[in-house]
């Protein structure tokens, strides 16, 4: 890894901090409504993204996250599947837009790491959970799609880094 993906990723995952210390109160509960989950989208352009969108998945949960031994296991792992899986799916798919839509679609569907981490730290309901969690991050990345496109445009998010 070169230093210009270093220090982008090292830029990503401080975003990333950031935007999810602005919306900590929502970030964390059985709706996980993290607008910082919309930096998902990078790995469509440039799967080098990976390294800083964990990153800021770890440091996030380790200050933020009121179940720290839980999210850093669940909450990264998490992270670290459904990015693996949409790097692979991207092989296959050259238009953006949906490489967004499957992107959205495995974050969400796999939401049900997160909801058994909530089934095993809280006893919440598995099902319901799975469902509130889904689909704060559905709407989440539905919304970052157009948001991400248009920072691309200017961007250019393949390149950067």
């Amino acid at each position: 890894m070169n230093i210009k993906s270093i220090v982008g990723n090292g830029i990503l995952a401080a975003l990333y901090i950031a935007v999810s210390m602005l919306i900590q109160p929502f970030g964390f509960t059985n709706i996980q409504f993290r607008v910082s989950e919309m930096f998902n989208h990078l790995v469509v352009f440039n799967k080098k993204y990976i390294y800083g969108i964990v990153l800021g998945v770890f440091i996030t949960n380790l200050l933020f996250s009121p179940m720290k031994p839980y999210d850093l296991i669940f909450g990264v792992g998490h992270s670290v599947i459904s990015l693996l899986i949409t790097i692979v799916c991207c092989r296959y798919i050259k238009n953006i837009w949906v490489r967004m839509v499957v992107n959205s679609l495995v974050f969400t569907f796999m939401m049900w790491i997160i909801a058994l981490e909530l089934k095993l730290a809280f006893d919440w309901p598995f099902m319901i959970t799975w469902l509130t969690t889904a689909i704060g991050e559905f709407v989440v990345l539905i919304v970052g799609m157009p948001i991400m496109y248009a920072l691309n445009k200017r961007i250019n998010f393949e390149k950067t880094i």
